[in-house]
């Protein structure tokens, strides 16, 4: 069994329990962690408040000099991470190397981010005075983290904080704690004590105590829809810093003059990659109406060419699901489509050459619309439903028929629909032609009913720090608006 980190140890905590950690390409038991109590998220933010007290004190080229190490230890240890990943995660082994490579990236970029930016001095209004900004920690933040990127929605949330001065408690998912907590003994030890703790377990027994706990004063938050409001209903008493990434139902639109073989390879890859399993994946696509059956066609025989199998497997190029319940959850979806009239191109079931295992072939449907939940709700799983449209103009009111708003993807060389779909389109982020890239120094976050935070970027770390105006005039003396009003 793998042992919970905090306040600079490895621990059993008070956990009775212990969560078995499963391969989901083999069925098979990884390994084990506690399953933390409340009791353990208690002890976890006492040492964090206490590491609090020097950490955000600390000299910037101190704190810039100890996150560029956790960089260098992920570098050093990325084969071991990389491994670790694709076994209890699932992904090809390639996505799971660049995840890494993200990780690595991320803390050196806010670790030279917080060397450089405190805040700002304004123009004074008199000349006696002086004005400027302050950027404060906010203290201990609770980083809840999903089990699709593990280690980096985990770094886009604890780079940001503790470059800021803040110290974290990661409350990993169930599904994912063994990268977690093989970071903590291998990338957070030289950190100094309670900087970073990591608790293992079930979220109402170790994620819902983190959100209601007085000294946890930020809560960030990836995943679904439903336990963000859960988690916003529990800290909004309490006014809590909410940093909530909520998922989306994506959309990519092909234009009439893209080429259909690098829309199809565009679409299957924004679509499929970690088995469909990202928040930012492709969910919905629209193709005109007149070249449809061109499209089409593209797409279904590149997405049939696509290897499935176990993340370790070179060749691979789609894995399995995270679970079973995951994989129903998109054969619902499927069906649903399929009762209501949608045709199914290729894929739609559980692939028979796999015994074990969470598998389900990349599924291409055609014949959709807004009555099915395929394209309503979140599927999260590998299937790409295809919708004509009539008019470019019909394409983005599609597109923003979502109550989400994280993504949405353009495939066009037409400079005018791609103005209009950007200016129009209601999403954080807009891809032209090439769907899925992130920038460090570009924020990342959604709109509406995905949630209003950003991560990376400036903005990724002013989501947590708080912003004090400091007004300093250099003399006190007596002011001509101060009582009496009446006096000459």
């Amino acid at each position: 069994m793998k042992l919970m980190y905090i306040n600079g140890e490895f621990t059993k905590g008070n956990a009775k329990e212990e969560i078995e950690i499963t391969n989901p390409a083999t069925e098979e038991v990884l390994d084990s962690v506690p399953r933390g109590t409340a009791e353990d998220v208690e002890a976890a933010v006492r040492s964090g408040n206490e590491a609090f007290k020097s950490w955000r004190k600390m000299g910037a080229n101190e704190r810039t000099n100890l996150l560029h190490e956790v960089a260098t230890r992920v570098r050093r240890h990325r084969g071991d991470l990389v491994q670790w990943l694709t076994l209890e995660e699932g992904k090809p082994i390639s996505e799971n190397d660049e995840e890494l490579e993200w990780v690595a990236n991320t803390f050196d970029y806010y670790a030279e981010l917080g060397r450089h930016d405190r805040g700002r001095v304004i123009p004074p209004g008199e000349a006696s005075q002086f004005n400027f900004i302050l950027k404060e920690p906010y203290g201990v933040v609770g980083c809840i983290v999903p089990w699709n990127y593990p280690l980096l929605l985990m770094a886009w949330k604890v780079a940001p904080a503790l470059a800021a001065g803040n110290t974290v408690i990661i409350k990993p998912s169930e599904m994912t704690s063994l990268s977690a907590l093989y970071m903590a003994e291998h990338c957070f030890d030289g950190l100094p004590a309670g900087v970073v703790n990591v608790v293992t377990g079930f979220g109402p027994e170790t994620g819902e105590p983190l959100v209601k706990h007085p000294n946890v004063p930020v809560i960030a938050f990836t995943g679904s829809l439903g336990t963000g409001q859960r988690i916003a209903s529990h800290a909004a008493p309490m006014m809590k810093k909410l940093h909530l990434e909520l998922g989306g139902k994506d959309a990519t639109v092909i234009a009439e003059d893209a080429d259909p073989e690098l829309a199809a390879k565009a679409v299957a890859y924004a679509a499929l990659i970690n088995a469909g399993q990202v928040c930012t994946s492709t969910e919905r696509v629209y193709i005109p109406k007149p070249k449809a059956k061109q499209f089409t066609e593209a797409i279904v025989e590149h997405v049939k060419s696509l290897r499935l199998g176990p993340g370790l497997e070179a060749a691979t190029d789609v894995g399995p699901m995270i679970g079973d319940s995951y994989r129903t959850k998109v054969e619902g979806h499927v069906e649903d489509a399929r009762a209501r009239g949608a045709q199914i191109l290729t894929g739609g079931r559980r692939p028979k050459n796999f015994a074990r295992g969470w598998f389900y072939e990349p599924t291409v449907l055609t014949g959709v619309d807004h009555s099915m939940l395929i394209m309503r709700e979140e599927t999260f799983g590998p299937a790409v439903p295809l919708m004509e449209y009539t008019s470019f103009e019909e394409a983005i009111d599609l597109v923003n028929d979502s109550p989400y708003g994280l993504g949405a993807v353009l495939l066009s060389e037409d400079p005018k629909k791609i103005k209009n779909f950007f200016e129009d389109v209601k999403a954080g982020t807009i891809w032209i032609n090439d769907p899925l890239t992130d920038n460090y120094a570009g924020p990342f976050g959604g709109m509406k009913y995905s949630g209003g935070a950003r991560e990376l970027g400036i903005e990724g770390l002013d989501e947590f720090r708080e912003t004090k105006h400091v007004h300093w005039d250099f003399h006190l003396e007596d002011k001509s608006y101060w009582y009496p009003y009446g006096r000459e």
